[in-house]
């Protein structure tokens, strides 16, 4: 309706420019939007206000000047002009219900738009460091970047889902060293001192064990982590190269590489269960060996943007809006992890996507003017890689906070989340609020069957739906298809609380858009739950099985539109539409 309304008004300007009330010259994008007060009708535009100027009238008298010019037409109501020269619009009964056979005759289809023009979109999304299974944490990043592809999908784009294997540097290093330490209790028969900045879950005795059936006992290298290391960093590091130069090389890498599998088998099929599928998987020992960060280096230092200082490389990044300069290349000449960020998104802008969006943590925002430095200088266009961050998900049990943290081994992974919760609770949950607002994820409510729980309250909605049908064939009637209902009579539809319902299925497509533009997927669970609401009151106000076989019809049409818009929009989130409870 907002596309027609800008129409109505583009023919209103132009008959008034003929008129000679505004000069022909004057093309202002005409703009229509959703008042914030619902006495305010039911769209409004400040075009008046825009051309008041260029007009050299009051406002109001443009304003007025633009209802009289508008075509004729029966799908509007009435059209006022407000305060200093808004005008409101206030929209025909008829074109609210004609949204429920336009719902009825799209079915899965309706919502889907075309904003997104099949531009491609890479969104990158998860990430998480293959050193330990997915955490609570990281659910969050998962259902937001699921259903931000998702979303992106129904407005028109082109998506491709990646996840990014950080599986390169130091952190593999101390993983394999975990292991190692692991694995020598197993062999001695008794634990040995661990190392205190070694990864400590349950997962990397599993590992071990895994790496003693495969190697036996001839990887103990005798050696164990000093009990009295003043600097954990340092001795972590000796540790490390010790066991490295005891068991050679190409040892030490069999062991990275078990673990790696391990942990990302467990992770993919924790995502499986999750809902959460990838198009592509990158690894970051690839984007090392096919050169892409050598390439990306050398194409900073031929353009300038390189220079060595303290027997480290830096890259000029402040230069480019960044606090400081950065090191790409450690002084024992290693390149540092954001010189292999350099090569991977720099490999990424060649795939050729009109859009690239990571979804990071929030405790990397300060992380983001760096990366976005280095592919301006490596000649992209810096606003095509966008970074959306997300906020950690506090777990709480009642009162009491749950402490997390991969390396010390304390934290709830998802899978055990959604075994307690379930998979549709832990997904809306975690799009409920913007993605960088913070949430604390109450467990208690999650399980709850009351209506204070909202992804309970929009699931009963469905189901109270699906109730009516049921009872329908209780009765030994024909149960109407979506087809057949979309002939309703819906000028039928004239109670309140009919109304509301119809308004609200109404926004549904402006909703999906606004989500995809905005990359704000928490629209649509809001969406959702008024959409409830107005569900819920009509149902508890109005039978649907009347007496009236004409009155009838439309309520069984009006509701099976509720029930395919919920079903629309809630597969939008990742989460299930039941037909009982």
């Amino acid at each position: 309706m907002n596309a027609r309304l800008v129409q109505l008004l583009e023919a209103a300007l132009k008959t008034i420019q003929e008129q000679g009330l505004v000069p022909p010259d004057t093309a202002p994008e005409v703009q229509v939007e959703r008042p914030r007060e619902e006495g305010h009708g039911d769209f409004a535009t400040n075009l008046a206000m825009r051309l008041a100027k260029p007009a050299g009238k009051p406002p109001r008298e443009v304003a007025e000047a633009l209802v009289a010019a508008l075509p004729e037409t029966d799908e509007l109501e009435r059209v006022e002009v407000a305060g200093p020269g808004f005008i409101n619009f206030h929209l025909a009964e008829s074109v609210f219900q004609a949204v429920v056979p336009e719902i009825l005759r799209a079915g899965a289809g309706y919502g889907r738009g075309a904003v997104g023009r099949g531009e491609r979109v890479q969104v990158e999304f998860v990430s998480a460091n293959p050193t330990g299974p997915l955490h609570v944490g990281h659910g969050r990043g998962a259902a937001y970047g699921d259903a931000l592809a998702r979303v992106l999908e129904a407005a028109g784009y082109n998506v491709e889902r990646e996840y990014y294997v950080n599986d390169a540097g130091r952190q593999m290093n101390i993983l394999a060293a975990s292991v190692m330490s692991r694995y020598r209790d197993l062999v001695q028969g008794a634990e040995g001192t661990f190392p205190e900045k070694g990864y400590q879950g349950p997962y990397i005795r599993d590992i071990a064990r895994e790496v003693r059936e495969e190697f036996g006992d001839a990887l103990d290298c005798g050696f164990a982590y000093p009990e009295d290391a003043e600097d954990p960093e340092q001795a972590m590091d000796r540790y490390i190269r010790e066991i490295r130069e005891r068991i050679g090389e190409e040892a030490f890498h069999a062991v990275s590489r078990r673990a790696l599998d391990h942990i990302l088998a467990e992770i993919r099929a924790d995502l499986d269960a999750f809902g959460v599928a990838f198009d592509s998987w990158a690894h970051e020992q690839d984007v090392v060996d096919e050169g892409a960060v050598e390439k990306a280096l050398a194409r900073l230092r031929d353009n300038g943007q390189l220079y060595e200082a303290d027997g480290a490389t830096w890259f000029r990044s402040s230069d480019f809006g960044d606090e400081k300069d950065r090191v790409v290349t450690r002084a024992d000449g290693v390149a540092t992890y954001f010189a292999n960020d350099i090569g991977y998104h720099w490999a990424k802008y060649s795939r050729g996507y009109d859009h690239l969006i990571d979804i990071w943590g929030a405790d990397h925002h300060g992380y983001v003017p760096r990366v976005k430095a280095a592919m301006q200088a490596l000649g992209q266009d810096p606003e095509g890689l966008e970074i959306q961050l997300v906020q950690f998900a506090n777990l709480y049990r009642g009162s009491e906070k749950v402490p997390m943290s991969t390396r010390s081994g304390q934290y709830v992974t998802l899978r055990e989340l959604v075994d307690e919760v379930g998979r549709d609770a832990a997904r809306f949950f975690y799009v409920l609020r913007r993605s960088d607002q913070h949430m604390d994820f109450d467990l208690e409510l999650a399980k709850r069957h009351t209506e204070d729980n909202p992804v309970y309250y929009i699931h009963y909605a469905h189901v109270r739906v699906q109730s009516i049908r049921a009872k329908l064939e209780e009765a030994g009637e024909a149960l109407p298809t979506s087809a057949e209902l979309a002939d309703a009579d819906v000028s039928r539809l004239l109670e309140e609380k009919e109304g509301r319902l119809l308004r609200r299925l109404q926004r549904y497509p402006e909703t999906v858009e606004a989500a995809a533009v905005s990359r704000e997927p928490h629209r649509v669970a809001r969406y959702l739950q008024e959409v409830a609401a107005e569900l819920h009151t009509f149902y508890n106000s109005h039978r649907v099985l009347v007496d009236d076989p004409e009155l009838r019809r439309a309520r069984l049409a009006l509701v099976e539109a509720v029930r395919q818009v919920l079903g629309n929009g809630l597969h939008m989130l990742g989460v299930e539409a039941p037909d009982r409870m």
